[in-house]
């Protein structure tokens, strides 16, 4: 969005709580690399310049890759300074910050969808036994206590963290609740190579039956590995994880699952298998067939006929045997985990607790058309499927940024006399 504002000679500066790309510097494991490959971190007038263009940049890789960039455009950035409240004001909004405060015409808001991990409010009923991390807070398997692990949720951090556990040798326990599997190579090619040229990652969001719905939707289940292989929940299989359905409860330190994990699994595939037809015409209509591999498709989703639905974390995940009803249930967990740990990766929501202007609905999610809201001048950059559904990859920034850059022109334009776009008072 600088470069944007910046090309309109549109007056600006960008306010960061810490360095230039904070959040990658400071919320991220370690082994984290990108799910788009290095080709698809594109920006205005900016792009990849190395030697592999189809391998996943490391999170110090990521960070150079921004640093670069604002250095390239010249990027008016403030560092270590914390927005504490945006509210309107008779020059249109007051930024207050812990150092100082600036009065400016328009606002745009791009502190990120991922600023507060999402823990389901039954966490507190874990055992003090149980250490607890979430995504954001884990860095590697060295950080935990010994023991197994349960990770709860299975998208793309989740399969990932789990991954890494267990090849460190530690028993893992995967909850699994509603996921999208994906190949990482498909006939010969990237799958993000595929959904781009497709047209897949263009898809607007007034293009959509429900983009409510959409943009809830979880990431694909992919890894950015040195050899670009698939992780699914086969390939976890593989590697001795546990999969389980989606946790649903704790009562009386005892871990409930869902038992729909044979549906979501058998929906994920349906999914996939959408997904893979939607490539199969695109490559047919515009004559790849002749040139790539031909179609295939991943074997189904294995689960266990009778998917565990307890664990007792209080009794060293054996099922409990006090209860006589249970005695012959094989539904709870027989295993030799011995669970010291939950991990959960289920998910951010943003942080707006700042923001002193009423745009955020009951979820406390603001509401938008577009990246557009209802308070004129006030813009959203970086959310799930905004504008685009690549609206959260590096790759969609520069579209969306584009629009909504034009949009915040026209506004300043029609305002008079035209102020600058974000100019300090004091």
């Amino acid at each position: 969005m600088s470069r944007r504002l910046a090309y309109r000679a549109i007056d600006h500066v960008v306010l960061e709580r810490g360095e230039v790309a904070h959040t990658w510097r400071t919320e991220r494991w370690d082994s984290l690399r990108l799910l788009t490959p290095n080709w698809q971190s594109r920006l205005p007038g900016f792009s990849y310049a190395g030697d592999d263009p189809d391998g996943y940049r490391t999170i110090p890789e990521v960070v150079a890759f921004i640093e670069d960039y604002a250095r390239a455009i010249s990027a008016p950035v403030r560092t270590h300074t914390t927005v504490t409240s945006v509210r309107r004001d008779d020059a249109g909004y007051l930024v207050r910050t812990d150092r100082g405060d600036w009065h400016c015409a328009t606002v745009v808001l791009a502190s990120g969808a991922c600023n507060i991990a999402r823990v389901p409010a039954f966490a507190n009923q874990v055992p003090p036994s149980i250490a607890c991390l979430t995504s954001q807070q884990y860095r590697n398997p060295n950080q935990l206590d010994d023991g197994g692990v349960l990770v709860a949720g299975a998208s793309a951090s989740g399969t990932q963290i789990a991954c890494e556990l267990a090849r460190s040798g530690r028993a893992v326990v995967l909850a699994v609740g509603e996921h999208i599997r994906a190949p990482r190579m498909y006939r010969g090619k990237d799958l993000q190579w595929w959904m781009d040229a497709a047209g897949v990652l263009d898809e607007r969001y007034d293009q959509v039956d429900d983009i409510a719905r959409v943009r809830r939707v979880p990431s694909l289940q992919l890894a950015g590995t040195p050899d670009r292989s698939t992780l699914d929940l086969n390939a976890l299989t593989d590697l001795g994880v546990t999969l389980v359905g989606r946790l649903a409860g704790l009562v009386d330190g005892k871990a409930q699952f869902a038992g729909s994990l044979r549906n979501m699994c058998a929906l994920s595939d349906l999914k996939m298998g959408r997904l893979l037809e939607t490539i199969d015409a695109f490559a047919r209509d515009h004559g790849f067939d002749g040139t790539v591999e031909p179609p295939h498709r991943l074997p189904p989703t294995r689960v266990a006929d009778d998917p565990p639905l307890i664990m007792d974390l209080a009794k060293g995940n054996k099922s409990d045997k006090s209860n006589k009803s249970n005695k012959s249930d094989k539904s709870n967990i027989r295993t030799k985990s011995n669970i010291r740990t939950i991990i959960w990766c289920t998910g951010y929501r943003p942080d707006y607790t700042w923001l002193e202007i009423p745009v955020l609905d009951h979820k406390g999610m603001i509401r938008h058309d577009g990246g557009i809201t209802a308070s004129p001048g006030l813009y959203l950059m970086g959310t799930p499927f905004m504008r685009r559904r690549k609206s959260t990859l590096i790759d969609g920034a520069g579209d969306d940024a584009r629009e909504l850059s034009a949009h915040l022109a026209s506004y300043i334009g029609d305002r008079v006399p035209r102020p600058s776009a974000l100019a300090r008072a004091r």
